[in-house]
């Protein structure tokens, strides 16, 4: 039995309107959306969710990470709440759990929009920095890094890796994710969840066969729009290309001086294409 999700719900005003349901990247909440979701809610209803272990979500029952365990707290909660066709969207992390939710429970999702999701390839040399972080020992190395750095200073690290331009960050913006960084730092769980959500993405990355992210997007149906930036730090902008290529009916923005968040960092262009997406979807 899975354990509720923090959730984030947004109804449109709009009569009919489907539901959009967000899930954000590695160490982020259901917040990233906010942006986006101002922009979306005058036509479809939308629902934001903490991945387990993130946010104010509990971690997972057995303490470890995995793509298959988020994708299947995902579906839970939909199942549990009477959500039907939903237009899934992920960002990062949160955009290979929605591929991996697509490809094996297709009958909940109606449209796929991916956002710089961590498909397996060789990553940008910040990205390879980062993933050291799923050897052994590193959640007590990385706990022991944080402790001698304030939340302002993790803060500014966080941006500068995530955005192309950090000085688009809004103040408002800025200090409510301090305040949840330092709401999160008093959990107990908090400092293990980035180094196994790294994990997580190393273990689907060495996954072959058709349990590999790449054949799980040839088999996905649903109309799918892909978002990257070019100037992200963390998933190689050359990956757009093969990812459209790998879907079946796939479209793809890309947006020029954007890093890893397009959706905080560029919301309007996003918030566009999603809309002609979801209408297109029905």
């Amino acid at each position: 039995m899975h354990q509720p999700l923090a959730a984030d719900y947004t109804p449109s005003t709009a009569p009919g309107a489907g539901t959009a349901v967000f899930l954000h990247g590695l160490g982020g909440w259901t917040h990233n959306w906010a942006a986006l979701i101002d922009l979306l809610r005058g036509s479809v209803h939308c629902l934001a969710l903490d991945l387990p272990g993130y946010g104010r979500s509990a971690p997972p029952a057995e303490g470890v990470v995995t793509v298959e365990g988020q994708a299947a707290a995902v579906a839970a909660h939909l199942d549990r709440t009477g959500h039907g066709r939903v237009h899934l969207v992920g960002n990062s992390l949160g955009g290979l759990t929605a591929l991996h939710l697509a490809a094996h429970r297709p009958e909940l999702v109606a449209s796929l929009t991916l956002l710089a999701p961590v498909l397996p390839a060789l990553p940008p040399p910040r990205a390879a920095l980062a993933a050291l972080l799923a050897l052994p020992g590193a959640p007590r190395l990385y706990g022991r890094l944080l402790a001698g750095r304030s939340p302002e200073r993790q803060l500014d690290d966080l941006y500068r890796l995530i955005y192309a331009d950090p000085c688009r960050v809004r103040p408002d913006q800025r200090a409510t994710e301090a305040r949840e960084r330092l709401r999160r730092s008093a959990l107990p769980h908090a400092p293990r969840m980035l180094p196994e959500g790294m994990r997580a993405v190393v273990r689907a990355s060495l996954h072959r066969g058709v349990s590999s992210p790449w054949q799980q997007a040839g088999r996905i149906t649903a109309p799918t729009l892909l978002v990257y930036g070019r100037e992200d730090r963390l998933v190689p902008f050359r990956l757009a290309r093969r990812a459209y290529a790998a879907f079946r009916d796939a479209r793809l923005l890309t947006l020029p001086d954007t890093g890893h968040v397009a959706m905080q960092e560029r919301p309007a262009p996003v918030a566009g294409a999603l809309r002609a997406l979801i209408a297109e979807a029905g």
